[in-house]
């Protein structure tokens, strides 16, 4: 069984799109925005998202739903 998306601190790309049901093109163009605090890249450029950090980023940037 997988782990609710709450019980994690990091969640990927595609849980966050699905998730917080988000715009797929807001969103990867948000992701290549510089200095963006709730982006982790992991291995092979992998990103990972901070799922606390990201939904303080959504509560002041509505316009990516």
């Amino acid at each position: 069984m997988k782990p609710n998306i709450e019980d994690k601190a990091t969640i990927t790309v595609q849980e966050a799109l699905n998730h917080y049901c988000l715009s797929p093109r807001k969103f990867y163009a948000t992701l290549h925005l510089p200095g963006l605090s709730f982006v982790v890249f992991y291995y092979d450029g992998r990103r990972l998202i901070i799922r606390e950090e990201f939904e303080k980023y959504l509560a002041e940037h509505p316009e990516l739903r």
